[in-house]
């Protein structure tokens, strides 16, 4: 079997941007295959969504390639944490030798959410919900929290701790939506408008455009790149309930599942991890993935980051660029997990964010409204 390996990770613009989907998801490639060492006649495997209903086939066609490979699964913001899954088991059974897998985005130039079509309410569980008028995916993240903070003491502080968290590694990425701008504090979250009961702006992602891409190849290719390669240890996803209306406990999540088949084949234990990158598409998300992945107890994710370990220089490096919620998040933010944890991993990340002895990352992408839509998918990777 040949051993897969990531040898390429680069972002495309970042922000607002005044170019199109296929523009950006171009620079992103581009810029990964000159990371790597590798053209684009290099590449034989694509996995990309979000361009149309053939996203695919738009960016083969548009980047002149015929690729062996392809997947177009949408599984919201973790589809790129399963697309390293299938490509992994592309490369090592020989089907073929280098996948691309990319996202671009183009939404705040384009002032939508729209990602390619998408329409996720021609539903059954459509007519419990929609009567409604919950914000999609804002009022199930919402429910989720005011479970939390219902049931754990300190649950709405916790959330405030992890906006304040990520904003303060965003003030030492240049590259981050939120650079040069100032710490937050309490008193500016809880005066931050609110959006959907008890979640304010300040708990909410950002609307960026921006995107990126990663090249997984095997180990014998990589030994004559340039690029530094990362080992892909484990991976794990799991796809829960489609709907809030049925969902049994808003306090967990797929990421129990998904991060425990991801430790069992990594062979590794949560000690054993040196940087957490995790999707944050709101501050619940982050203390939710937290707990499921096992970094804390049910209901201890509160008492966890409270005493500001996730912030730069603590004890548990968390979102080092900043986040989908002070970084980029250009709709779905999965590619860019996979992005900075190669970086940190290649010891490549910005200096004032780079973790100091950074051997094993974990990346987790959620789906969806906490995976209930979509899913949960969790990748442990190695430096070499």
């Amino acid at each position: 079997m040949k051993t897969p390996v990531i040898v390429g990770a680069a972002e495309c613009d970042l922000g607002v941007t005044n170019k199109s989907i296929l523009e950006l998801q171009a620079q992103a490639v581009s810029r990964a295959l000159a990371d790597a060492g590798l053209k684009i006649s290099d590449v034989d495997g694509i996995a990309t969504n979000a361009i149309s209903r053939f996203s695919a086939s738009s960016l083969a066609d548009y980047l002149g390639i015929e690729p062996k490979f392809t997947d177009s699964t949408f599984a919201g913001g973790s589809s790129f944490e399963m697309y390293v899954a299938r490509a992994y088991h592309a490369v090592a059974s020989g089907q073929c030798n280098v996948v691309v897998i990319s996202f671009a985005s183009n939404q705040r130039s384009a002032k939508s959410r729209s990602l390619g079509g998408v329409v996720e309410h021609h539903t059954p569980e459509a007519q419990f919900e929609t009567a409604y008028g919950p914000l999609s995916p804002l009022s199930y993240y919402a429910m989720a929290a005011q479970r939390y903070i219902h049931d754990v003491p300190n649950g709405r502080a916790a959330l405030s701790e992890i906006a304040i968290s990520a904003r303060e590694w965003a003030l030492l990425n240049p590259k981050a939506y939120r650079y040069g701008t100032t710490s937050l504090t309490v008193a500016e979250l809880e005066s931050a408008d609110m959006i959907s009961s008890p979640l304010r702006a300040s708990d909410c992602c950002l609307v960026t455009d921006g995107g990126g891409a990663i090249i997984i190849t095997n180990s014998e290719i990589a030994k004559g790149l340039k690029s530094k390669p990362v080992s892909i240890l484990g991976f794990g996803e799991s796809t829960t309930n489609t709907s809030m209306t049925t969902h049994r406990d808003l306090r967990v999540t797929g990421a129990k599942q998904s991060g425990d088949i991801a430790f069992a084949m990594a062979g590794v234990s949560r000690s054993d991890i040196d940087v957490v990158e995790l999707y944050d598409s709101f501050t619940i998300t982050t203390l939710l993935s937290l707990e499921g992945l096992g970094f804390a107890g049910k209901g201890e994710g509160a008492e966890f980051v409270l005493d500001g370990k996730t912030r730069p220089g603590g004890s548990f490096p968390l979102n080092t660029n900043g986040g989908g919620l002070s970084y980029c998040h250009p709709g779905q933010y999965g590619i860019l997990l996979l992005i900075e944890a190669v970086r940190q991993l290649r010891g490549e990340a910005h200096p004032l964010v780079q973790v100091k002895n950074c051997d094993i990352a974990l990346a987790h992408g959620t789906g969806g409204s906490l995976s209930t839509r979509h899913g949960s998918a969790t990748l442990i990777m190695e430096r070499e």
